[in-house]
């Protein structure tokens, strides 16, 4: 899966060097060619370590942000993993290399689509299921799940999201705690109940209710 591509190599070294340390989850995105998730415009840009603009108002995460909350995930192709906020697909597409399948929902329509389009068809990816709905509902039709992975930033955790998570399983996702800022946070779901790690500050787009069908 490894392209010979020294821009994207080089870009994986600096993913590793800023703590990510899976070789598995490195060696997907080594084989991902983040140009394919951006506009023609901005393919220059798409071999940084930066977020970089989507349509929708929305971003393709950084890529060093989306090595740690892959690897704060610990999949091990077993998992049924829940995702919330497709966006781009680029997150998506890392995930189904990692897991049995992913179930992501996006409540763009327009960003939906064009994600399917590459993730699905274009790397025919049949372990994934691209949904339009309101990802701060979750997907309780499917629950529970051993994952789940949030791109959006809300207030506190979703408890919604938090009930639909199995006991032992692990969620990550960024909650923007004002007198701290936004804080990327994994929970463990012990049969004791939810245990926290702050895994540092982050920067997202806030998680929004409802359904856009632009």
């Amino acid at each position: 899966m490894k392209q010979d591509n020294p821009e994207l190599q080089q870009l994986i070294r600096i993913v590793n060097g800023h703590g990510v340390g899976s070789d598995e989850v490195l060696a997907v995105m080594g084989g991902i060619d983040r140009r394919l998730f951006v506009a023609d415009t901005l393919a220059a840009m798409a071999f940084e370590d930066m977020p970089l603009p989507i349509e929708r108002g929305q971003t393709i995460s950084q890529p060093t942000i989306v090595g740690l909350m892959t690897q704060a995930l610990e999949l091990d192709r077993e998992q049924r993993v829940l995702e919330i906020g497709t966006g781009s697909g680029y997150q998506t597409l890392v995930l189904s290399h990692l897991s049995k399948y992913v179930y992501s929902i996006e409540r763009h329509r327009k960003l939906a689509v064009a994600a399917r389009r590459i993730v699905i068809e274009g790397h025919r990816r049949k372990n994934v299921t691209i949904s339009v709905g309101d990802g701060s509902k979750g997907m309780p039709d499917a629950a529970p799940f051993d994952r789940i992975i949030v791109t959006a930033a809300s207030e506190d955790v979703p408890p919604l999201l938090l009930d639909q998570l199995k006991v032992g399983g692990t969620m990550v996702l960024p909650v923007a705690r004002s007198e701290m800022g936004q804080r990327l946070l994994k929970i463990d779901k012990s049969p004791d109940g939810p245990i926290y790690s702050d895994l540092g500050g982050v920067r997202f787009v806030p998680l929004v209710e409802g359904v856009e069908n632009d």
